[in-house]
């Protein structure tokens, strides 16, 4: 058989993510405090960056057309990523800015600012967390089904401590299900929950994090015994590679997260700082950003005349600043611009809460709103992600309003989070003598035309954190 070299030419398209997009995604997924923090941590660092004293009224107009100019950061194919080496500082950055950003920005006094009870929220539980992604995965009802039952079998640390064989039976699913349930729910976020064991719980993070490293992946596959014993010797005399290459793959062992459920454990009370404000105004509502406390960016006009006169190694370092100034202040202002577009998006299509209240919320996924505002999914997602918005009826996660549907017996869909609130009050009013049975409150769901299993009830009332009939029971 001949060998033989050949040169082709390949034509190809690949999304590049560059420093500069990996910045504007990195910002979209920040809330109000964690912006506020990288905006000050970025002014220490970069000498051309300066808060600005005073906002001036045509800022949002130069924003708009420097942003004509060039691509924004999500467009990695666009004149924005091409690499500059004389830039005109001077004519481009005259009068650029950080704010304000897409919508009015609100500076608002202490009178009018949410009272501190307000701000108190419960922090999301695993199972809570978990759910929502779950009723968001495009699968199957009974692998969706058969995957929830594997969450509720959960531990505080993200472990799966029942087997699947006990799950089938328990739950009567079949083990089949049980195990494609297990796949989904090991999909999640975060990585590594639904893990049966320390090595599986590492493996599933490294699978992500370092898929191309084979003697990490090695290692928690095959040699977990020798690493408990700290046998690191006897890990390369086994898997014939260097010494050195373990103590490497054990470094980055070392910053995987060995307990996936440990940030959902806290039940203690948090002030949350909402990011947007929704505001009723006569019978419109208005969005307005929070931007109290993330200082509002320019270019210090001294480096930009210092650069008329700088040397090759001077000027070198300060358009290297400058053009990192320039694309943090545009994705700030991309961020900005996004949270604004989600926000009237979700108040558009949500009105009947803001009017009423959780009773009128509408079920949504995050297609909904990424399709009208011409989005991807993914950034819908980003944008949503640990922000919170202060709207008439409180203080809300943006995810709060993405949920899935339950079908009414007329044929129309309610929100099940409407749903779990219903089921809520129920409990809430009854004769605690005689509480309620999960069968008993399908049958009242019934009456106000929501049909419901009774799985599901039960479901529902353990994310609501809500105890079963006899734990509910008082006996004097």
């Amino acid at each position: 058989m001949a060998l033989e070299q050949k040169l082709q030419l390949k034509i190809q398209q690949q999304l590049v993510m560059t420093p500069q997009l990996q910045q504007a995604i990195k910002l979209l997924q920040l809330n109000h405090l964690e912006l506020s923090e990288l905006v000050s941590q970025e002014m220490v660092e970069n000498p051309v960056l300066e808060e600005e004293a005073e906002s001036r009224t045509d800022q949002m107009t130069e924003l708009q057309r420097a942003e004509q100019k060039s691509a924004t950061p999500e467009d990695p194919n666009g004149e924005g990523n091409r690499e500059q080496t004389d830039i005109d500082w001077e004519r481009y950055l005259d009068g650029y800015s950080s704010g304000p950003s897409a919508g009015p920005g609100v500076r608002r006094t202490n009178d009018e600012l949410p009272g501190y009870e307000q701000t108190l929220t419960r922090g999301t539980t695993l199972t809570e967390h978990l759910m929502w992604q779950l009723q968001m995965a495009p699968t199957l009802d009974d692998v969706r089904e058969a995957a929830g039952a594997v969450i509720g079998n959960l531990d505080n640390d993200g472990y799966l401590k029942a087997s699947m064989e006990d799950i089938a039976q328990a739950e009567s699913i079949e083990l089949d299900l049980v195990g494609a349930g297990l796949e989904i729910v090991q999909s999640l976020d975060p990585i590594g929950v639904g893990a049966r064991s320390l090595g599986e719980c590492l493996l599933l993070q490294a699978s992500v994090s370092c898929p191309d490293d084979r003697v990490l992946i090695g290692i928690l596959q095959d040699h977990m015994s020798l690493v408990e014993k700290k046998d690191f010797r006897g890990v390369a005399r086994v898997m014939k590679v260097s010494h050195q290459r373990v103590i490497d793959a054990m470094k980055k062992i070392a910053l995987l997260e060995p307990k996936p459920g440990r940030p959902f454990t806290s039940e203690e009370p948090r002030y949350i700082t909402p990011d947007i404000y929704v505001i009723k105004s006569g019978e419109e509502y208005l969005v307005q950003l929070n931007e109290d406390g993330v200082p509002k960016l320019r270019v210090s006009d001294y480096y930009r005349r210092v650069l008329s006169g700088a040397d090759k190694s001077e000027k070198e370092y300060i358009q290297d600043k400058l053009r990192s100034a320039q694309w943090l202040i545009r994705s700030i202002f991309q961020r900005q611009r996004t949270i604004f577009k989600v926000t009237e998006s979700i108040v558009k299509q949500q009105r009947g809460f803001f009017d009423e209240g959780i009773a009128r919320l509408r079920p949504m996924i995050l297609r909904d709103v990424a399709e009208d505002i011409e989005m991807h999914e993914s950034t819908v997602s980003r944008v949503t992600t640990n922000k919170y918005v202060h709207t008439p009826h409180g203080i809300f996660p943006l995810k709060f309003f993405f949920n899935s549907g339950i079908q009414r017996e007329d044929g129309a869909d309610v929100a099940s989070e409407m749903v779990k609130q219903r089921i809520k009050k129920l409990v809430g009013s009854e004769d605690l003598r005689k509480p309620l049975s999960d069968a008993a409150i399908v049958k009242l769901l019934s009456e106000e035309n929501i049909k419901i299993a009774r799985r599901t009830v039960a479901k529902y009332r353990d994310m609501l954190g809500i105890g079963s009939s006899s734990q509910r029971r008082r006996h004097y």
